[in-house]
């Protein structure tokens, strides 16, 4: 019979021994050695079913096709705009992908996205040579203005949006803030009342710092009661926020 010697949520070190018999499986950071499953990184333990893995505290974005992401624009020259979005090598926003408009030949490029402009985008393609190229067509691809930029872990981008939206959903709804958040770590929040809007960025680095704790959710939702429950709702343009990344 099988014994798991943590618990879900645990951090726990490389060599720490997270179960013993033959009842669990090693998944991600994490592997087998005679009966025992043994943590091979420092991390946070996630237990589905028969599976044990380690979700490492801290890790370096990996672009992946699909993936929204939130950048600055480093670079623009004729054949588009290059966007630093934390990674070894900027991305590329080709002319073709820059806007749902037509943009003719020989127009100011400056006139779309600047330098120093943040953009909300689309990763379409990465090579093996770690080239990637971004689109800004499609719903809630665009550039960013007022607003605030936070940057977090990588790895804690799925505990800050929750299981189908629902922890994100929860501060847009409480903070009556507009909240796009990029899968390489980079967040915006806007909101037209300055004491809400700071509401939810500590709300969003309160989530990126006890990411591995149980029970966040609702320590969440007892924060942001405390902080704005019971106030009448002023929403951005007159509706909730609309953007989230899954």
């Amino acid at each position: 019979m099988g014994d798991l010697k943590i618990k879900d949520k645990d951090i726990v070190v490389p060599g720490e021994i997270l179960a013993a018999g033959m009842d669990f499986l090693p998944s991600g950071g994490a592997f087998r050695e005679g009966e025992d499953i043994i943590a091979s990184q420092v991390g946070v333990v996630s237990i589905d079913g028969r599976l044990v893995k380690v979700v490492p505290l801290a890790i370096k974005y990996i672009p992946k096709r699909g993936d929204m992401v939130i950048g600055t624009v480093e670079e623009v020259t004729n054949n588009g705009w290059f966007v630093d979005f934390g990674y070894s090598n900027f991305a590329l926003i080709p002319l073709r992908d820059g806007s749902m408009d037509y943009i003719p030949k020989g127009a100011d490029l400056t006139q779309y996205y600047n330098y120093g402009d943040y953009v909300v985008a689309n990763i379409t393609n990465v090579t093996k040579s770690k080239q990637v190229d971004l689109s800004m067509k499609g719903p809630g691809l665009r550039k960013l203005s007022e607003g605030v930029i936070l940057k977090v872990n990588p790895a804690k981008v799925p505990r800050i949006i929750g299981k189908q939206g629902s922890m994100i959903s929860m501060v847009k709804t409480k903070t009556d803030c507009r909240i796009v958040v990029g899968q390489n770590g980079l967040i915006w929040i806007y909101g037209i009342d300055p004491v809400k809007e700071k509401v939810a960025v500590d709300t969003i680095k309160m989530i990126d710092e006890k990411a591995h704790i149980q029970g966040l959710t609702d320590e969440v939702s007892a924060y942001l009661e405390k902080k704005v429950g019971g106030e009448k709702r002023t929403t951005v343009d007159g509706k909730e926020g609309e953007e989230n990344v899954q």
